[in-house]
């Protein structure tokens, strides 16, 4: 991998995590706070003014992702607790009971199904909110065919096309 250059991006031009750049974009930002132009700010960096924009711009993303990481993060841990909860149903054993006493069937406890159903229901959607805020999902795509598309439209477009005379048939 290539070594990052002054401006913070490795080879490829891809911002790499460093405590200089973390350092650089938070001194950018404090100055922007300080009503500082992007010039004002490039000058006392000693950057360009395009890379100072560019420093206050990451640094405003940071800002955003890092609190929104920290929120992920607080939601899956509370997943991971609902989960525990819903397994603990799932794998406990569940007795129908019918006017306050156990039902018997060939005088044996009856097993009530009810609640381990609902418990993997709600394992499958603890599970489903767990791929959407990992974005683990794939996203829905819709298949088209542009020729038949085509052809529709212009089927549409000549069958809709203003008429000279309604009743002429074209012969003069």
């Amino acid at each position: 991998m290539a070594n990052p250059n002054q401006d913070g991006r490795d080879g490829w031009g891809r911002y790499t995590r460093t405590l200089e750049a973390a350092q650089r974009r938070a001194n950018a930002l404090e100055l922007r706070s300080h009503g500082l132009t992007y010039d004002q700010i490039a000058e006392h960096l000693g950057i360009s003014k395009s890379a100072a924009f560019e420093t206050v711009q990451q640094g405003l993303a940071d800002t955003v992702a890092e609190p929104a990481a920290a929120a992920r993060k607080l939601e899956l841990d509370r997943l991971d607790v609902l989960y525990q909860a819903a397994m603990r149903v799932l794998e406990a054993q569940h007795l129908t009971v019918s006017h306050g006493k156990v039902v018997q069937h060939d005088g044996a406890p009856l097993e009530d199904d009810g609640p381990v159903l609902n418990a993997i229901d709600r394992l499958v959607r603890i599970s489903e909110r767990r791929a959407r805020l990992l974005g683990l999902d794939a996203p829905n795509r819709v298949s088209v065919d542009a020729e038949k598309l085509g052809a529709e439209i212009l089927t549409l477009l000549t069958n809709n096309a203003p008429d000279s005379d309604p009743g002429d048939d074209g012969d003069a």
